[in-house]
């Protein structure tokens, strides 16, 4: 194991679509780490099925909600395939930074966490329990009820909202 500090992290995810409870997870990354990648995961999401949004268009959401949210200027999203950890080494990251909601995304978490100490044990794992307004977004929650035609707006960035309006018009 490294003894380095660790300077740069990514807060990787599918962000299909990003939400406010995800931009909180990356602010709040920001404000530990003075460099932050946001790595947008392709294709699948983690219950196994494609995503409503390509890959460049999350990435998209994501630079555009980041600016719209006031957040620093250098943080950097970046689209990935393949291992998380095989992609945090290209980078020169040191950690994973993930939000947890409940214990059910700490048991998949932890899993993950193990996951990738096993196949690179100098990329530290680092949660971030979610603020208790964010504590129920989900961004599967978040497609269903605009599915429907019902109001996300107080779920994701405004421009968020936007494109989840046109998407299910």
């Amino acid at each position: 194991m490294s003894s380095e500090t660790i300077t740069h992290v990514v807060v990787p995810g599918t962000f299909d679509p990003v939400t406010l409870g995800h931009v909180d997870v990356i602010r709040r990354a920001r404000r530990l780490f003075p460099r932050v990648t946001v790595a947008v995961a392709a294709s699948v999401n983690k219950h196994g099925r494609g995503t409503a949004f390509t890959l460049e268009e999350r990435a998209d959401m994501i630079r555009e909600a980041i600016s719209l949210e006031g957040m620093p200027a250098d943080i950097e999203v970046m689209p990935f395939t393949g291992l998380l950890v095989d992609f945090c080494k290209e980078l020169g990251a040191g950690g994973v930074v993930k939000g947890l909601r409940a214990m059910t995304d700490f048991e998949y978490e932890l899993q993950q966490a193990d996951l990738n100490f096993h196949l690179s044990p100098d990329i530290e794992s680092v949660f971030v329990m979610s603020s208790p307004e964010y504590g129920y977004v989900s961004s599967s929650i978040v497609r269903e009820i605009a599915s429907m035609g019902s109001d996300v707006s107080s779920l994701v960035p405004a421009n968020v909202d936007a494109r989840l309006r046109a998407h299910y018009a």
